[in-house]
Formats: structure tokens, sequence, C-alpha cells
């Protein structure tokens, strides 16, 4: 914020303070003069107030609004197709509640000034109105269905089934990081078991080298998109409950222990592209873990790279196998009972990513 920001920040404050030591006064006064006249005063005094707090609230809240409005995803497009929706939702769901709060707020307020305590007026008692009653009962439940409708219509897309022509990427959370893993060349991921878990030997997913379909998974440092191509995320987690945010792309998923979840989009913009509307040349798409999972939960960030096809062939290129990276021989030593046997693999035949 800017000195000028902090100054007018600091010149309400003094105004809500002299304000209020007025109205203190003005009530000490008042008591000497009487109680009825002290009450009545302080009627006046506090429904002045009311109509005062529902202005700046106002002039608040908008002034809040435009300040920091740039700063939110809100004043980024979606980078993906689902995320379309999920703003369309949103916006949808802030226009219904936002005419809502205005106008109940603006009331609430308005009144506590206009009917404040009167001799001149005699307060009506309206006990019951089966018609407004029903009136403000049906159309809340009515309009809220049809928020929930959307929501799980869309819910249902994301989570459904992904197109056929999708790649697939698995991405595995614990503490407090993330594992990303390719099928190579037959586009299918190996076995996993979690008693075979073992970083020390180059294995941190549990792959089952048994498994030939595991010889040509690739196991990346970061996530390699391809840009208007839909991709299916199989999430896990090692550990505790963790939770794959995207908020770019303005999606989220739990990584339950034992439960693998799924999700399925397609990016719109290369990292580039976003580079260019966002005005950061230091942009990137992040992995965010939206569940807390423990102390180190704060540094648990991944990173995704949007990229043309001739850029993403180009970066799978230059992966090698997991199988190769935990034996380099290509064979599994007969003694490894743990793992098995398995087939010679060659390190020199290039890997083709599921969906290229």
């Amino acid at each position: 914020m800017t000195s000028t920001e902090y100054f007018i920040i600091l010149i309400a404050l003094l105004v809500f303070i002299v304000v209020f030591q007025i109205s203190k006064a003005s009530e000490y006064v008042s008591v000497l003069k009487g109680e009825k006249k002290a009450l009545e005063q302080n009627n006046r005094i506090n429904a002045f107030l009311m109509l005062v707090f529902l202005v700046v609230g106002l002039i608040a809240a908008w002034w809040c609004n435009h300040l920091l409005y740039d700063k939110t995803l809100l004043g980024l497009p979606a980078a993906s197709d689902h995320g379309e929706n999920i703003d369309k939702m949103l916006w949808i769901t802030l226009i219904i509640t936002g005419i809502v709060f205005f106008i109940t707020q603006i009331l609430l307020f308005w009144f506590a000034y206009r009917y404040q305590a009167s001799e001149k007026r005699k307060a009506y008692y309206y006990p019951h109105n089966n018609k407004l009653e029903l009136l403000w009962t049906v159309i809340p439940a009515l309009t809220l269905t049809v928020l929930v409708a959307f929501g799980l219509y869309y819910w249902f897309k994301i989570t459904g089934e992904a197109p056929k022509n999708a790649a697939e990427v698995e991405i595995t959370g614990h503490q407090f990081g993330w594992e990303y893993r390719y099928p190579g060349k037959d586009k299918v991921l190996g076995r996993q078991h979690f008693k075979l878990v073992d970083a020390a030997k180059n294995n941190p997913l549990g792959q089952d080298w048994k498994d030939a379909a595991n010889h040509d998974d690739l196991h990346p440092t970061e996530m390699h998109l391809v840009v208007n191509k839909p991709v299916k995320l199989i999430i896990r987690s090692q550990d505790v409950i963790h939770d794959v945010g995207l908020p770019h792309f303005r999606l989220k998923m739990d990584a339950v222990p034992g439960i693998p979840t799924t999700l399925w989009f397609t990016p719109k913009y290369t990292t580039e592209e976003m580079k260019k509307i966002t005005g950061n040349e230091n942009f990137v798409y992040e992995i965010a873990c939206d569940q807390m999972c423990g102390v180190g939960h704060y540094s648990m960030r991944g990173v995704i790279v949007v990229e043309t096809q001739e850029e993403y062939n180009k970066w799978a290129a230059t992966q090698k196998p997991q199988f190769l990276t935990a034996y380099p021989s290509g064979v599994v030593p007969a003694d490894n009972a743990a793992s098995g046997t398995a087939a010679p693999a060659s390190e020199s035949q290039p890997v083709a990513l599921a969906g290229e």
C-alpha cells in the first residue's frame, strides 16, 4: 500500500474516533438532563451511527474491491475449458447473492434509522403471514436448487469420463511434495504397491518392476501438458489427505490415501501466453496443496508447464524411464526378490507419451 492509502485509512480512523467521542460526550450530558431525555438522545445517536456505518461500509467495500480486484484470480481468464464454466457459475452466484446482500443490508440499517424509538409511533405487532413465509421460503429454495444443480452438473463433467484422446498423468502427494508419473510408449501406467515405496532405491512411487508396463513410465520433476489437448489426472496420496489445487485452471481435487481420484480438463493457454496475459515474465502455473497436511504444508508447491505439442515432444524425448534410473543396466538383479526380475530395456529408444 502507498503512503496515500495509509493516510486515508488513518483519517478514516480518526473521524470514527472523533464521532464516537462526541456521541459519548453527548450521552453523558443527556444523563445529567434526565434518564428519559438520555434514552431519546441515545436512540437518535445510535440510529444516525447505523446510517453512517451503512454508507462508510459500502464505500469501504467498493474501495477494497477497486484496490485488490486485479490481484485476485478473477482478474485473469480461466486457463481451462472447465474453468470458464466455474467462473461463469461463480459470477452468477455472486450477482444473485450480491443483490440480496445489498437490498437486505441497506434495509437493515435504514430501518434502524427510520424507525428509531419514538413516543409518536406505536410498534405494530405482526406475528404471522402464510403468503410472506411461503414467498421467502420457496424463492430462496428454488434459487439455491438451481445453483446446486449447475454445480453438480459441472462437477460430474470434471470428474466424469475423459475424452478418449486425453493424456494421462499421475500425481501423488506426500509430506511435503508432489510426484508425477507419465505412461511411456505403451500408454499404460504400470502397477504400484505401497510396500514397494523406497526412495533410496529410486522407487518413490512403489512401482512393481515385475510389471513390464512400468519399464517405460516416466517420473519427471515437473508436470508438462499440451495446450488445447485434454488431460486426465490420476491423483493419489502416500500418507495423509492432500489436495491438488490448480488455481489458474479453477480446479481442485482431494488426494486421499488408498483411494485414487480423478479429474480432467483442457488447458487453453500456454505458459508463454499467460506470461503475456498477466504481464508477468516470471509467471508459472502452480500446483498448491489446498488441504492442511502438516507443518510443511506451506512448501508443498508444484509447477505445470503448458506448451505446444512440438515443445512437449522435445521435452519428452529428454526424459528417461524411472526403471532405467533404478536399474541402469535394464535388468533387475536376481536377488531382488521384492521387485522380481524384468526383461532388459533399451535406454536408447525414444519414449512416446500417452496422448501424443
